[in-house]
């Protein structure tokens, strides 16, 4: 029983799961940010350009059964623009920190240990033994 603790213990406070549980709590964080700026600014701006900010209206009748695609349009229009405006704001993100320019992109396996390092890594970081960068 002791062991099984102690498993559960270093696997709940190891850093990665630590780092992942701080990653989707401020990616959560993110996204109702995200949706609201697509939802309250943007969408406003498309009901400004077509008139209305959805297309639910949008119905089409066949044999007395509706095909609501104006929902669907709606879904994918919002869609669109949620994407577009993370793409921005990554790129934004990216520029004002200066990862863009940051080196090589890429892994590559360790000849000593196996594990897989940047491909500009000049040590390993498992098993810090020298290695020869690769510069693509």
């Amino acid at each position: 029983m002791r062991t099984l603790l102690t498993n559960f213990r270093n696997f709940a406070f190891s850093g990665s799961l630590v780092d992942l549980a701080v990653g989707l709590a401020i990616g959560a964080a993110f996204a109702t940010v995200v949706e609201s700026l697509v939802g309250d600014v943007i969408l406003p701006l498309v009901a400004a350009v077509f008139g209305q900010p959805d297309f639910t209206a949008l119905v089409l009748t066949v044999n007395g059964s509706q095909i609501r695609y104006g929902s669907f349009l709606t879904a994918l229009v919002s869609f669109l623009l949620l994407a577009l405006t993370i793409m921005f704001l990554v790129q934004a993100i990216r520029r004002a920190t200066g990862r863009e320019t940051a080196g090589a992109q890429g892994n590559r396996e360790c000849d000593h240990c196996k594990s897989f390092i940047p491909v500009d890594a000049s040590v390993c970081m498992f098993c810090t033994r020298d290695v020869e960068p690769i510069v693509p």
